[in-house]
This record gives structure tokens, sequence and C-alpha cells, in this order.
């Protein structure tokens, strides 16, 4: 990884949002960039949370520019958590923040929980695939629509998952178009001891670019 870059982002209702760039080493750079998104705020969730963390230091260093950030009202991020209502928006800030920085590359969309349903919840052209860790799927926007969007999604469920079982979502992700479901057993929500499967299931998808 060269270094980190903080910057801030403008969605386009007026927030401000504090956000990290990490690029990969000069010639190291792979196709396929990746946005982070957090859990939910009210719960503890920041960009700096275990599984973006580990996310974070590990893309980077496989070829990929990964770009995180708080959402509105965490941190350093002006604004008012919504519950997800306009949370999409600062999805977009992001991806226009990274489109300024990397150009023209395929965007994977990789979430957390309460981040996981976010991303979801963003049809952007820009975005190329979906990875969903241990979404509730509570806070989706229009679930109808990520099921029927033809772009590919991975689903990365905890096999002891306490906010939602892996086989409640599982079976409400069956029907989707283009989607593939893996389950780390033995993994708790927040898949203490288990990220680097998730790191794994990440850069596969991302591989895929």
């Amino acid at each position: 990884m060269s270094g980190t870059e903080e910057l801030a982002l403008h969605t386009a209702d007026g927030c401000v949002l504090d956000a990290q760039l990490a690029r990969p080493a000069p010639g190291a750079a792979r196709p396929a960039a990746a946005v982070l998104c957090h859990p939910h705020p009210r719960f503890g969730g920041t960009m700096r949370s275990i599984v973006i963390s580990a996310l974070f230091e590990a893309l980077p260093a496989m070829g990929h520019t990964t770009l995180r950030f708080d959402f509105r009202g965490v941190g350093r991020s002006s604004g008012e958590h919504s519950g997800g209502r306009d949370e999409p928006l600062d999805v977009v800030a992001a991806l226009d923040g990274l489109r300024e920085r990397v150009g023209d590359v395929p965007v994977v969309l990789a979430g957390w929980s309460f981040g996981a349903d976010v991303a979801l919840s963003v049809g952007d052209p820009r975005v190329g695939g979906w990875v969903a860790i241990a979404p509730p799927l509570r806070f989706a926007g229009d679930l109808a629509a990520v099921a029927a969007d033809p772009r590919p999604k991975h689903v990365v469920l905890a096999g002891h998952d306490e906010f939602r079982p892996a086989d409640e979502v599982a079976v409400a992700v069956a029907p989707w178009a283009n989607t593939t479901v893996e389950v780390v057993a033995g993994a708790s929500h927040f898949f203490v001891g288990r990220t680097d499967r998730v790191v794994d299931a990440t850069a596969r998808f991302l591989a895929r670019y």
C-alpha cells in the first residue's frame, strides 16, 4: 500500500463525510476498486470497525484501490443518522470521490451489517457488483430491485450470527439474480478471529474484474 489519503466527500443533500482512500503500491494496481460501508452507527459502527479495517488494510496490498468513509452523523461526518433512508446518498458521494481520483474503473460496494443493507440499496450504474457481509436485510431500500439486478452479488454470512440467522438470510436471497452465498462456519456477526475469511471472500470477488 502506497499511503492513505484523507478525503472530504460531499453528498447531494449537503453533508460532508470523513473518508480515507488507500492506493496500491505503484505498478501493483489491479482493475477493480472497492468502497467499504460500515455497520450501524447506533451500535458503535464506524469506518474503523473490525471487518472494515481488515478489508481496508488487506485490499490495497492486493492491488485494489479502496475507499472507506463514515456515514452521516458518525465521527467527523456532518449530518444526522437516518436509519438507512438517506445513507445511500453517502455511498453515491463515495463513488463520486473514488471516480474523481481513479477514473472509470469497476467498483465493488462491500458493506458489513447495516452497511451491507445500505450498499445493496445503491443501484448506481458505476457499481460493478456487491459484497454483502452479514446483511440483516432490514435497512435496505428496495430489495426487489437488487434481487432482480443482473450484476453479481456475493453474500457472506456468519454461521452463528446473533442478529439474523444465516439460514434465514440465505433463504431470502436464494431467488436473487446472479447471487452467491458463502457461510463462515463458527463466526459470530462480528467475525472475531475470522476476518481473514471475509477478506478472502471479498478478494476473490474483486478478482473477477
